[in-house]
């Protein structure tokens, strides 16, 4: 029951930051509201298909969910903010180097990921 209320909790907070990534420019949406619809599908059904029929908020995820793809300012907030904090957490915040390696896999891995999906048409997420 706790573990239910804590990702209910974690998608409310997750989309709240989704919200906020709407309105601005450098906070990304997509990423946000995908891990509210995680949150929500393991913990209210309700929270869930809200989220998911939302006028506004919806077609976020189900572009994603259905890889119809995200729009291009998607991509390259995402990319943008991805090696942002991977480069400044590897360069000045982690001193071994394994742990930098890791991080470098997991960047170019996401990257591939993000380049590979269809660019959608629009200037949303």
């Amino acid at each position: 029951m706790l573990g239910k209320w804590l990702l209910m909790s974690l998608g409310v907070l997750a989309m709240v930051v989704g919200l906020i990534g709407v309105v601005v420019p450098l906070l990304p949406t997509t990423p946000f509201l995908l891990l509210a619809a995680a949150c929500f599908v393991r913990s209210s059904d309700t929270l869930y298909d809200r989220l998911t029929t939302n006028r506004l908020l919806g077609g976020f995820i189900r572009d994603y969910r259905e890889q119809r793809g995200v729009t291009a300012r998607a991509k390259m907030t995402a990319l943008v903010v991805l090696w942002g904090v991977i480069g400044y957490t590897a360069l000045t915040v982690v001193d071994l180097i394994w742990v930098r390696v890791l991080l470098a896999v997991i960047a170019v891995a996401v990257t591939v990921h993000l380049l590979r999906m269809k660019t959608l048409p629009g200037n949303s997420g």
